[in-house]
């Protein structure tokens, strides 16, 4: 099911973004076959961190464990890719070279293979080779240092940015361009796929406001980084938060009515010098009420008012409930496939199978005794 049921996917696995994009793709109908290296087939460097049996990211996909020091598994490996529209990998520069995998040898077994590249920092440039995490690519696009309260340090925002927006989704959205690009012209191609280019893309809006000398490089004193009274977080009276985001002039109005705030001062909705003390004037007046007490008031109104939900509190959601955007699979709460398709909608994902899956290779066209003889050489 899905809108790329029949697209067939190599991935070689990794950590973070590289296997999100592969789930986004078995997630809308692709044929997901995950590569693990024989001697980690349960568990990878961060086995610690992540119990492979319950891992979202690695759902909706079928295992093979190779051993990649062999021969035949490299041999292996090369038949399945043969048969792929879509390989994706997660290593630094040269790894999938050293394995036997890399793009020149794959491209000449397939030439019309989209072959999807995932780094952090990309194939090439000075830091090509060094090692990194979602922070630090997040840095040097100029996205980190925006994030913050005023006078505050540069927060994280989880690793949202470069790891799964400007990574896994960049990724999945390259080799979807990869493949329709295949399709028309016979050729694939490689995808070189990098969470800081993509975290400096998802900053566009920000350098054009900083263009427009609407944007300053204080942290918290701008539009959309909670400099605005009308675009920040509030506590309430029982410690839990509302999120406000009423920017447009109708719904600031709304926002104004619903709290009874009838001072001329906030008429200056766009006077920057009055941010401060407008929010702080908003912030005594949000902590009067409960959270559940002002969602009551806003309910069904276009101030942009909303609850700062927690894990737990977000599936039970009555709109997120209505919309299914949080299922269960095998007991685990997890996010629904996205988007939603009207003629081609998304299964329902299957759990994690860590334990590897040799009849996959079977379907891929495997003979019994190429099987029982991979296994013998302890390729499989």
């Amino acid at each position: 099911m899905g809108p790329l049921k029949g697209i067939k996917v190599v991935e070689f696995a990794a950590l973070g973004p590289a296997p999100m994009g592969a789930m986004l793709l078995a997630d809308l109908g692709a044929e997901v076959l995950r590569i693990e290296r024989k001697t980690s087939v349960t568990g990878r460097p961060t086995a610690d961190l992540f119990d492979p049996k319950i891992d979202i990211l690695n759902r909706s996909r079928r295992v093979v464990a190779l051993d990649m020091k062999k021969p035949e598994a490299i041999e292996t490996a090369l038949r399945l890719i043969e048969q792929a529209d879509v390989l994706i990998e997660g290593f630094r520069p040269g790894v999938m070279e050293r394995l036997g995998v890399g793009p020149d040898v794959c491209l000449a077994r397939n030439p019309k293979l989209v072959y999807g590249r995932m780094t952090g920092w990309g194939q090439n440039g000075t830091l090509a080779h060094a090692a990194g995490h979602d922070i630090n690519y997040l840095s040097l696009s100029g996205a980190l240092h925006a994030i913050g309260e005023k006078g505050g340090k540069p927060v994280a925002p989880l690793n949202l940015v470069a790891d799964c927006g400007g990574g896994a989704m960049l990724l999945a959205m390259g080799v979807l361009a990869g493949v329709i690009s295949a399709k028309n012209t016979g050729q694939g191609q490689v995808v070189d796929a990098a969470m800081t280019d993509g975290a400096a893309v998802l900053m566009s809006m920000m350098y054009t406001l900083k263009a427009m000398g609407q944007w300053t490089q204080e942290r918290g004193s701008n539009l959309l980084d909670g400099g605005a009274h009308f675009y920040d977080t509030y506590q309430c009276s029982d410690g839990k938060w509302l999120s406000v985001g009423a920017i447009e002039p109708q719904f600031y109005a709304l926002l104004l009515e619903k709290t009874g705030i009838d001072d001329p001062a906030f008429k200056a909705q766009w006077d920057r010098s009055q941010w401060p003390a407008l929010k702080e004037k908003l912030a005594a007046v949000l902590a009067t009420r409960t959270r559940t007490e002002w969602c009551a008031i806003f309910e069904g109104t276009d101030a942009c008012v909303a609850p700062v939900l927690d894990m737990d509190e977000a599936p039970a959601h009555p709109h997120n409930q209505s919309r299914g955007t949080f299922i269960d699979v095998a007991g685990v709460t997890q996010p629904a496939p996205a988007p939603r398709f009207s003629g081609t909608p998304a299964g329902q994902p299957t759990p994690p199978h860590p334990e590897g899956d040799a009849q996959v290779l079977t379907d891929w066209g495997f003979s019994a005794d190429e099987l029982a003889g991979l296994r013998a050489q302890g390729a499989l």
